[in-house]
């Protein structure tokens, strides 16, 4: 397998670099010292999506950053492995494979849930969820939108000619908007980055395709970590409700929300989602020595 070429301006690029895990070549970026926390993006994301946070949680952490098998930069080994279950089988049996022990796993809206069900293999100390997607559609759109996603996913050439006619600056950019987010510059070019890649939106689109939260989520109510579940009021891809209805299930969760912001408060706000999550670990790592 041969990986994507990493542009030189990526963010944290010297900390880069790709492991082989069966069936994945997977691209990690490891920054900073401390107890260990596992970094998760969204679908349609990368590790960029976190650079704005990685050097407020490096000061005390060590960060496990990670590209989802077939985007960003990192290799599908198996297209039919972009479902919840086996990615967090698949991202487990990394870990274990490079004695990484994360106390914490945050994970970025599909992030979130396999967080939450890697947490139930691995001895995960505490999840925190940002804009968690943990919810299903409503109505029609619970089977459209998956039908839609499963029709392009195995229509050839589809992921090539959306990276070539409909990855144009103006596009991302109201892409981005729509989610109710203000992203800067630098990110608008990362994300136009990926989403000229067709394996990129290839691997995204396998993933919502294959994706399936029924069983997590009626696992929830008897899922005792603890969870910090962060969201904001502008989020148009995820609303704060979702999160709301999830911590109010889960025996020791806590929903903060951040207003203001949309579905990408962690690139906008960071200064304001690291201190949560930074006294969120702490209080409950003082819970976890008395």
């Amino acid at each position: 397998m041969r990986p994507p070429v990493i542009p030189a301006d990526w963010p944290y690029r010297n900390q880069s670099r790709h492991i082989a895990s069966r069936p994945h070549l997977w691209h990690v970026q490891d920054i900073g010292a401390g107890p260990t926390m596992l970094l998760i993006h969204g679908a349609g994301g990368a590790t960029h999506s976190f650079r704005n946070l990685i050097p407020l949680l490096s000061q005390t952490h060590r960060l496990i950053v990670i590209d989802l098998p077939g985007q960003g930069f990192t290799v599908l080994g198996a297209k039919s492995r972009c479902n919840l279950d086996a990615m967090a089988q698949d991202l487990v049996a990394l870990c274990k494979q490079q004695d990484w022990q994360p106390t914490a796993i945050i994970g970025h809206s599909a992030g979130a849930a396999l967080a939450l069900r890697m947490a139930e293999i691995l001895p995960i100390r505490a999840v925190i969820g940002i804009n968690a997607a943990l919810g299903k559609f409503e109505g029609v759109a619970g089977w459209v939108f998956p039908v839609m996603a499963r029709v392009l996913a195995l229509t050839p050439l589809v992921a090539q000619v959306f990276s070539k006619l409909a990855a144009t600056p103006s596009q991302v950019r109201q892409l981005l908007t729509s989610t109710g987010s203000r992203v800067d510059p630098a990110g608008e070019a990362q994300y136009l980055h990926l989403l000229r890649m067709p394996t990129h939106v290839s691997a995204t689109l396998s993933m919502m395709a294959q994706w399936d939260l029924d069983g997590l989520l009626a696992r929830l109510p008897r899922q005792t970590l603890p969870c910090l579940l962060i969201t904001s009021t502008n989020d148009r891809a995820v609303p704060a409700s979702v999160s709301a209805k999830v911590a109010a299930q889960m025996p020791n969760a806590k929903w903060v929300d951040i207003p203001g912001h949309g579905h990408l408060v962690h690139e906008e706000a960071a200064d304001q989602v690291a201190p949560l999550i930074l006294s969120f670990l702490a209080q409950h790592a003082q819970t976890a020595r008395t």
